[in-house]
């Protein structure tokens, strides 16, 4: 039974980021699925931390996102809402911790001001073009918003929006139940 269970196929969700004229906005679709049935449409992805200063979205592995995602929290409550040491500091326990070192998740993780990639492989990275994706849906969805970003003056709240949509049109692991938090 263990070596059934190891073979399940588990694909995720898309989580897609954009930092615009001052305004920061993150959104994910709600699908979860296992193998090739959805479990639930309705999934809320991205979530409001530090005194809704912060968006955190997340993919991967449910109770393992989770996990890192309370891990996040509390790193930014001891570093005052300081968001680049707070996911310095989680990239650095997630690689190390012989726990949680297993946990197969992505972070994205942003302010109005900035906007990160955090990864168990112990990166935390800082796009160039104030836009980042993760998940199965990932690529269509960053490459949506790089076109929108580069060919139309729609605010970062559209471009998540509509880079989800799309992404949703290709990715199988991804629906059209969108949420998008905005700063």
């Amino acid at each position: 039974m263990v070596e059934a269970a190891s073979r399940v196929s588990l694909h995720h969700t898309t989580v897609v980021a954009v930092l615009r004229d001052g305004r920061a906005a993150m959104g994910a679709d709600g699908q979860v699925t296992l193998n090739n049935t959805v479990l639930k449409r309705t999934a809320r992805k991205v979530r409001r931390l530090y005194n809704e200063s912060v968006l955190v979205g997340f993919s991967g592995r449910t109770a393992d996102a989770l996990t890192l995602l309370k891990r996040f929290e509390e790193r930014l409550e001891s570093s005052r809402g300081q968001l680049l040491q707070a996911a310095a500091e989680l990239a650095r326990e997630w690689r190390t911790d012989q726990h949680l070192r297993d946990l197969e998740a992505m972070l994205l993780a942003m302010n109005s001001a900035q906007l990160l990639v955090i990864s168990g492989a112990g990166d935390v990275i800082e796009p160039d073009d104030c836009v980042a994706a993760i998940g199965s849906g990932g690529a269509f969805a960053l490459a949506a918003a790089r076109a929108l970003l580069q060919h139309t003056q729609l605010p970062a709240r559209r471009v998540v929006e509509e880079s989800l949509r799309i992404a949703s049109g290709i990715c199988i692991y991804t629906n059209d139940a969108i949420t998008v938090e905005e700063l």
